[in-house]
């Protein structure tokens, strides 16, 4: 057990170390400065090695006396394509002439802003920058000075990542590890972690068909599953804070589903009876050579499955998660954001090793009765594989998958001679039975299978939010252009568990309907995964759905309303009303 923690932590260590680069502080990678002649100011951004500048993002204003933007005003330098996106390579030198300004706004006092935002060539984007400069004219005599930051009338509002993201940079390494297992704990109960306990339970019982097991070994089957699912999570996370690369949205993909979900299917024919599950006949043979090697073959399949498991089962971004890819990409400490990663998953799989613990403690011993609770397992293996198959087939398959899987069980119970599975027969019969009913009726929500027949699908059709499909940044844009209500953009994906949350809680609260109702609703859907969709994820510091980015009416971005992670009705209304 020592050796195999050991060589977790030394992994982790050379992986973080590997991908810790180089990279530019932002005050290297934008070297700004400002200065006048006798009919114009200039504004000149040196960059540093690697850096670029988005072309879009690049805007000039006159903030006052009055706010005015005039970047088409400005001569600016040609951009060039690059990958997906329009941008700058070379030094920026921009002249705003001093009659231009006296045009757009009589005074003797303008403050210029402009505004920017850039990336490096190795993987790492800055968040957006500005410079502000107070012109005074005074008795022919003008003056320029730099506006410092203290020196802003506006405060920075951090919103909840970028919090987390700041208390890596300046927390104690006890006290950050110590927060992030916290959080861990506190996303052990959230729906990112529940399908692993069903996998977790099933292995724990095909385990132990034919031998005993005890408290202690029920727990260090589950370590071993937790400590696989912390290396995936660690692994995936440096490799999206760092390279932008989310690992565990990109295995979404309709065909990794499937073979994992088969996957599934062949462990619960397996937990059946029907045939075993084993490693490659030559692993095997490696493993036997040692006095312990049917119990390293044990150990290396559920290693596998917890670290699958982390990758394809639960894809969950929250504020935590968000948090710990902000700092890594911000500052490319690769070795700190994986640690806090790998603390925050052992959090989450607290849960994991008390079930170990327990079924461990009071698994039935083997024989007849161990063999029903073996098949009940892999009826729940059967529920995990349609539960993933929910993220790439039609809700009305789905629908009637779950009816079939009721209906058989509830045949399989009436089998057996005893009340409780009588009784449990019969109540899984009447859910086959209604699911059955509410698909032939229309319905296709198998939480909500007669809402057809009892009218309750079209009690909120008036309030209803309707949410505008976007699919790039061009289409984005004219979107908030042509706004003159406030505007929310939901970052939304069918196979992400959250987003699911929100449409059927929080944006079916009627208070929440209310207030959104004042709205110019947008919806991202980033289910593909596309090159569109990862631009558009990027362009606003998007780890993975689902995520709410806001503008007021003046089409001003909110950053301190961003929203990562589901938000139920009151905490959605919370931050709403903070700025709207």
């Amino acid at each position: 057990m020592k050796k195999l923690l050991l060589l977790i932590c030394v992994f982790i260590y050379s992986f973080a170390a590997g991908l810790n680069q180089e990279f530019l502080e932002p005050n290297e990678a934008f070297k700004p400065t400002f200065s006048k002649n006798e009919d114009s100011v200039n504004f000149k951004l040196d960059l540093g090695k690697d850096i670029y500048l988005y072309s879009d993002k690049l805007k000039i204003f006159i903030s006052k006396p009055e706010k005015i933007e005039i970047t088409k005003e400005i001569n600016v330098p040609n951009p060039v394509a690059y990958e997906e996106y329009v941008v700058h390579f070379s030094n920026l030198d921009l002249t705003i002439p001093i009659s231009l300004l006296k045009l757009k706004a009589e005074s003797n006092d303008y403050e210029i802003e402009i505004k920017f935002q850039g990336c490096s060539k190795l993987g790492l984007c800055y968040a957006p920058m500005s410079e502000k400069y107070l012109l005074t004219f005074d008795n022919n005599i003008s003056k320029i000075q730099t506006i410092k930051e203290e020196q802003k009338a506006e405060a920075t509002t951090l919103n909840e990542t970028d919090s987390i993201a700041n208390s890596l940079k300046d927390g104690n390494l006890i006290l950050v590890l110590a927060t992030f297992f916290g959080f861990g704990l506190l996303l052990s109960l959230t729906p990112c972690v529940f399908p692993m306990i069903p996998i977790l339970s099933s292995i724990i019982v095909g385990a132990s068909k034919n031998e005993d097991m005890t408290a202690k070994k029920g727990f260090f089957l589950s370590l071993i599953y937790v400590l696989s699912m912390s290396l995936a999570y660690t692994i995936a996370g440096i490799i999206a804070g760092v390279f932008g690369a989310n690992l565990q949205v990109a295995l979404q993909n309709p065909y990794v589903l499937v073979v994992f979900a088969l996957v599934f299917v062949a462990l619960a024919f397996s937990l059946f009876g029907y045939f075993e599950i084993k490693l490659p006949q030559s692993l095997q043979t490696k493993l036997n050579k040692t006095t312990d090697g049917k119990e390293k073959q044990g150990i290396v399949g559920i290693a596998i499955m917890g670290f699958l498991s982390a990758l394809i089962v639960g894809p969950c971004v929250a504020p935590p998660l968000a948090g710990a890819l902000v700092y890594i990409g911000q500052t490319g400490d690769a070795l700190l954001g994986g640690m806090a990663l790998f603390v925050m998953s052992l959090g989450m799989g607290v849960p994991l090793l008390l079930i170990g613990l327990g079924a461990g403690r009071f698994m039935p011993k083997p024989g007849g009765w161990m063999e029903n609770i073996t098949k009940i397992f892999g009826i729940i293996m059967l529920g995990v594989a349609i539960w993933l198959l929910d993220r790439v087939l039609s809700a009305s398959i789905i629908m009637s998958l779950w009816a079939l899987l009721f209906l058989a069980t509830a045949i399989y119970l009436k089998t057996q001679s005893n009340m409780i599975a009588e009784l449990a027969s019969s109540v899984l019969f009447i859910l086959g039975v209604v699911l059955l009913v509410g698909l032939i009726s229309g319905s296709t929500n198998p939480l909500k299978p007669l809402e057809k027949l009892t009218g309750s699908a079209n009690i909120s059709k008036e309030n209803e939010l309707v949410f505008h499909k976007i699919k790039n940044i061009k289409e984005l844009e004219l979107a908030i252009k042509n706004s003159n209500k406030p505007v929310l953009l939901d970052f939304w994906a069918s196979w992400c568990v959250a987003c699911k949350e929100f449409e059927e809680i929080t944006f079916k609260d009627e208070e929440v309907m209310k207030k959104l109702q004042n709205f110019t609703l947008l919806k991202a859907d980033v289910t593909a995964n596309s090159d569109e969709d990862k631009a558009l994820q990027k362009m606003f510091g998007v780890v993975g759905p689902p995520a709410l980015i806001f503008w007021d009416k003046d089409k001003k971005e909110l950053n301190s309303s961003k929203i990562v992670g589901y938000k139920n009705p009151k905490e959605f209304l919370e931050i709403l009303n903070k700025n709207f």
